[in-house]
Parts: C-alpha cells; sequence; structure tokens
C-alpha cells in the first residue's frame, strides 16, 4: 500500500525530486513530518497547503492508497 507525493517549488529544489512513492502513512502531518526529516525541509506545515488527487484537502483528510499527494509551498510572483 502506497502513495505517490508531489513536490513543487522550494520543496522540490530541497528534495532533489519531483515525486517519490511512499508507503501508505498513517496521517498527513505525520507524512510531511517524516519528509522534513528526510529532505531537511524548512517550512512547517502551517505554511503550506496540501492536496490529495488534485484537490485542495484539510491536513486531517485520511491518505488513500493510491492516492497522490502535493505539498503546496507558498510561492512569491514577479
Amino acid at each position: 500500500m502506497s502513495v505517490t507525493v508531489l513536490y513543487f517549488a522550494s520543496l522540490r529544489d530541497a528534495a532533489g525530486v519531483a515525486s517519490e512513492t511512499l508507503p501508505l502513512p498513517a496521517s498527513l502531518p505525520a507524512l510531511y513530518e517524516n519528509l522534513r526529516e528526510k529532505h531537511g525541509f524548512s517550512l512547517p506545515a502551517q505554511r503550506l497547503r496540501v492536496a490529495m488527487d488534485g484537490e485542495f484537502v484539510d491536513w486531517n483528510a485520511a491518505p488513500r492508497e493510491g492516492a497522490e499527494i502535493a505539498f503546496i509551498p507558498p510561492v512569491s510572483g514577479g
């Protein structure tokens, strides 16, 4: 049982990959905290939006088997 995590902007830079497949996590916050440790992400979860299968979801949403999960950092434009 697994999920695919998609990375954007500064998170992609820090992870060094655009996506990776990981075991199904217990929760979205737990998944992000594990990824922070693994990749050294500096942004706290409170600064990110999270999406599952292309739709923004609440951080309390339950991860689903086979889902695509994206953590979206704030971006600046110019």
